[in-house]
């Protein structure tokens, strides 16, 4: 392979590590801002994704599909696709919201042990994805091709000898997710609420005592955690489809690889952590590709053997 050619392998790779990887980084923000707050994963966010992705097809397609209670039924409109994924992530938020409810609030009124909390948001992700499955059936679901309008399927790019695709849905997907990222980093260092959102994950003790209401900034943490979710779940049913209700629990079981891989509770952790293993999926070679799975949880365990805390694992006092 020459020069020319091993560099257009490297920026294609490249490419296509980042726009996979920005979605996992935003995903698995979800999952590490409730640590953050709680110090408890919620599993249920891994349902909330998968609920963002029908959410949105719904929406853009003016349709709940051709299986499932809902066969046939559809909307009297059909929402561009910028608009559906807003609307698709918001009403994830408030599915966020009712997991808070549901799976997390009574059981920390009572000061329950955190397993119980645990155990209780893997039985809310259970029922979610039912109800996913009875309103939508099993099979799997694509967005139309010219769900993103009338945008080119691909730029190419002519890299000495070598050719670099760069697909719509790609640039999508790492746009949507760096803009996601910049807003929330924005909000929790540069805004009053953020501030108070990082005092309730210090010491929720403390925070109360300086008269921050610790139970609302809970809830409105679930609830952007719910919109990430939402968010990238719609980003990868964009990309790969929708396949069946179960998609996100396997995404969501490589996302908490993500989290601990990065660090618990770090926030920049996540963010490299999700690049880090969207680069490795990208630069397996192609004999390979059968064991992309595994790409995220062989990182995870070499990283752990050097760095137990994770790449950028954070203090105790340095949770966020």
């Amino acid at each position: 392979m020459n020069d020319g050619l091993t560099l257009a392998w490297l920026l294609q790779n490249l490419l296509n590590g980042l726009s996979i990887g920005s979605v996992y980084a935003v995903f698995a923000l979800g999952y590490t801002l409730v640590f953050s707050v709680l110090g408890i994963i919620n599993f249920a966010h891994g349902a909330v994704f998968t609920l963002g992705a029908y959410l949105t097809y719904v929406l853009a397609v003016g349709e709940f599909g051709l299986n499932g209670l809902l066969a046939g039924v559809t909307l009297p409109f059909k929402l561009p696709f910028a608009l559906a994924l807003l609307v698709g992530a918001l009403l994830s938020g408030l599915a966020g919201v009712g997991v808070e409810r549901l799976a997390f609030r009574p059981l920390r009124k009572r000061g329950a042990d955190a397993l119980l909390a645990l155990v209780s948001s893997l039985g809310v992700a259970l029922i979610l994805v039912n109800c996913i499955q009875y309103l939508f059936g099993a099979e799997i679901y694509s967005f139309p091709p010219d769900v993103l309008g009338e945008l080119p399927p691909a730029l190419l790019f002519h890299v000495g000898e070598g050719l670099v695709a760069m697909r719509t849905i790609q640039a999508v997907l790492f746009g949507v997710s760096m803009l996601m990222l910049t807003l929330l980093v924005w909000f929790i260092h540069f805004t009053k609420h953020g501030k108070a959102l990082l005092a309730t994950a210090e010491n929720p003790d403390t925070a109360s005592l300086l008269g921050i209401s610790v139970d609302a900034f809970v809830l409105g943490t679930f609830f952007i955690s719910g919109l990430l979710g939402g968010i990238s779940g719609t980003l990868i049913g964009v990309s790969f489809g929708l396949a069946g209700p179960y998609f996100g629990v396997a995404y969501g079981l490589k996302v908490l690889a993500v989290i601990v891989l990065g660090g618990l509770g770090s926030i920049p952790g996540a963010v490299l952590g999700g690049l880090v293993i969207g680069l490795g999926e990208a630069f397996l070679p192609p004999e390979l590709s059968s064991y992309k799975e595994a790409v995220a949880y062989t990182l995870l365990f070499v990283v752990l053997l050097v760095r137990p805390q994770g790449l950028l694992g954070a203090n105790a006092e340095e949770k966020v």
